[in-house]
């Protein structure tokens, strides 16, 4: 598994959840796509942090990779534990970049966070992420990804 930048410590399970997840992506030229996927997860607190927790694009075998959104007061982090991918910081101060992993190489990608909009308790509650992928500082789509965490 993979060293995540966060260390994960004094993690306080708030619920076992199912995870709704409802995104889309809006490419130059093409028509919007969207996807949603519906998981059982964890939902968990470290002081001001939250981290929702979920296998990795629906696998629920034991091994599974994870999918974990980290919501910090300034910043969500979303990191896979998977082939394919390096961390996703969603920042509304900052641009970030990271890198994609295909099976034909790596990329580059920047990631500017156009809003982030947080409503989030012990019960669960919901994220609403809107943000834009670039290439070379040139914008590849427009995305949004909505989380709504429900006790299971």
């Amino acid at each position: 598994m993979k060293n995540h930048q966060y260390k994960r410590k004094d993690l306080t399970l708030l619920m076992d959840c199912t995870i709704s997840i409802l995104g889309s992506q809006e490419t130059p030229g093409d028509e919007e796509e969207r996807f949603e996927l519906i998981t059982e997860g964890r939902f968990t607190r470290d002081g001001d942090n939250v981290e929702i927790i979920y296998p990795d694009m629906g696998d629920v075998s034991f091994d599974a990779p994870e999918t974990i959104f980290l919501v910090e007061p300034s910043r969500i982090t979303l990191t896979r534990d998977s082939w394919y991918g390096g961390d996703m910081v969603f920042d509304e101060t900052a641009k970030h970049h990271f890198i994609y992993q295909t099976p034909f190489g790596s990329l580059t990608m920047g990631i500017d966070t156009e809003s982030i909009t947080r409503d989030l308790g012990e019960h669960g509650g919901g994220l609403l992420i809107k943000y834009a992928l670039d290439v070379e500082n040139v914008i590849v789509s427009r995305n949004s990804v909505k989380i709504d965490i429900k006790p299971a």
